[in-house]
Formats: structure tokens, C-alpha cells, sequence
């Protein structure tokens, strides 16, 4: 395994200090708060601790309350709301320092047979003919601030390749407002299907909010643009390997008054619909007139 990606195993396991009590320690990946994906992924790595091993998360619904620290670890209180035969459900809050900066419901069911139909998956080029993010990042990296410079070209643990033309991230064309990526780790990991789920969980809001700016010819780096994660939404509707290439496919079909909804759906290179995901966003520039 590679070192970056065991870090972030580490990252996610997280270390039990009572019963149902856990703390995870942050990550700073530059831009001074915590990554939502790394607390979504620790809650969802908490909630699976206290969850019998017969059973898997199939849905998670989460709100992102306050910035995370990165130089303070989080404490994720854990509530057993119910245990039945098949399903159990879980409420999690993230704490950092006395308050409430996330909380996450999820629901985990035992394996079952059942009817089983998906959307088609939509044609996309393969994951080895489309640069990687540092790839692309490289043509404008001397234009980055100096603390995202080093970050932005190097080693991480997802591969993540962005399907689409390359364009200026400081001088963005409008789009349309979707976009597709694929991604898998940067080693083979274990086969432990709660790792793989709170891996992708921790992967699935990278880029996500974003492609509701791209009709709007701007992005995060733009002057003035304040963009955040209000809340996400996670559906698991068949086994995976986040070891294996997925491919992330994003629209947003609105945004308003600030806000933007983004979904997605998430397939399986041989086109299994493995995932889905939603997301509210603040999508907010300020001093700046549009």
C-alpha cells in the first residue's frame, strides 16, 4: 500500500476511547479546514465500529454544521437509535472543541435478494486515456497559491482522472453543468467492504459541489467565491472495490439563492450502478459582482 494511501486508512480508523465514543485526527490538505470527506468518512468509520460485521451501510444522510479545525482532532459520539432483524440505523456527531461540527444518519441492512434494474452508465472514454489531476495540474500550478503548489502535483491517495477538456481553472469557459471523473486508489487495499464504503464516502465530495460553477464560467479559485458542502446524501446499492476504477458521473440541476444541488451516480468500470450521491452547496461570491 502506498504511504499516502495508509495514512488515510489510518486517518479513518480511528481510535476508541469509550464504548461509543471515537476520535479521528484532521488532515490538512491546504486550505486551512477540515476536508468534508475526511468527516464524513471517520463518522461513517465510527458508525461501522458499533454496527454487527453481517451488516452493511446502504444510506447515509449528513450535514456539514460548522468548518473543522485541522489542527484539532474530532470526537465522534456514536447513538445506537435501533438494532432490528435486518436493518440498524445510526446517528453519529462529530464534536470539536464543545461543539457539534457534523452529524450523520445511516442506515445498514443484512444481504438479501431482491429485484434488481439500474440506468445505463454513459459512455465514457478509459480512465488510462485521461491525464490525472496532477497532470492537468501542472500546466497552471506556478499560478496557485503557494500553499496549494506542492499539494496540488503531488502523491495522494486516489488516482483521480477528470473526463473532459482541459481549461484554465482561473479563466473557465462556461460548461455545461455536469461532468464525469474517474477514480480508484493508488494501491489495492484489503477485503474489508466497510473500508471500501467509507473510502468512497471520503472520495465522493471531492469535485462535487464545483460542477455546479461551471455554468457560471467560475470556479473556487476565483476572487471573491465562497464555496462549502451543506450536506450530503449517500445511497450503496451493490458491492464494490474502491480499488477498482469508478467513475463518478455529476450534474447539478439547479441553483439558487446561493445554493446549489448536485447529484451523482457512481458505476463500475464493466457498468454496474454500484453508488449514489447528493449534495447542497453554498456556491456564494462576494465583492465581487457577477
Amino acid at each position: 500500500m502506498s504511504s499516502v494511501l495508509n495514512e488515510l486508512v489510518q486517518l479513518l480508523a480511528l481510535e476508541r476511547i469509550e464504548e461509543n465514543l471515537f476520535r479521528g485526527q484532521s488532515q490538512d490538505l491546504g486550505w486551512g479546514t477540515v476536508f468534508g470527506g475526511q468527516v464524513l468518512g471517520q463518522a461513517l468509520s465510527a458508525a461501522v465500529q458499533t454496527v454487527p460485521g453481517d451488516r452493511h451501510v446502504h444510506s447515509l444522510h449528513a450535514y456539514f454544521l460548522r468548518p473543522g479545525d485541522v489542527s484539532k482532532p474530532i470526537v465522534y459520539d456514536v447513538d445506537r437509535i435501533r438494532d432490528g432483524g435486518s436493518f440498524a440505523t445510526r446517528r453519529v456527531v462529530a464534536i470539536q472543541s464543545g461543539h457539534a461540527i457534523f452529524n450523520v444518519a445511516a442506515s445498514f441492512q443484512k444481504e438479501e435478494e431482491g429485484f434488481a434494474h439500474q440506468d445505463p452508465m454513459p459512455d465514457a472514454p478509459p480512465p488510462e486515456s485521461v491525464p490525472t489531476e496532477q497532470e492537468r495540474a501542472r500546466l497552471f500550478v506556478d499560478k496557485l497559491p503557494k500553499m496549494l503548489q506542492a499539494r496540488a502535483v503531488a502523491d495522494r491517495p486516489f488516482e483521480i482522472r477528470p473526463v473532459g477538456p482541459e481549461t484554465d481553472p482561473f479563466h473557465p469557459p462556461p460548461l455545461p453543468a455536469s461532468r464525469m471523473v474517474w477514480l480508484r486508489t493508488a494501491a489495492r487495499l484489503p477485503d474489508d467492504p466497510a473500508l471500501h464504503r467509507y473510502l468512497l464516502a471520503y472520495a465522493s465530495d471531492h469535485a462535487f459541489i464545483t460542477t455546479a460553477l461551471q455554468p457560471h464560467g467560475v470556479t473556487w479559485l476565483t476572487p471573491g467565491m465562497q464555496v462549502a458542502s451543506l450536506d450530503h446524501v449517500m445511497w450503496f446499492h451493490r458491492p464494490f472495490r474502491v480499488d477498482e476504477w469508478l467513475l463518478h458521473v455529476m450534474d447539478s440541476p439547479a441553483a439558487h439563492g446561493s445554493r446549489a444541488l448536485v447529484r451523482g451516480r457512481i458505476f463500475t468500470r464493466d457498468g454496474l450502478l454500484v453508488a449514489a450521491t447528493a449534495q447542497e452547496g453554498l456556491i456564494r461570491r462576494r465583492g465581487v459582482a457577477p
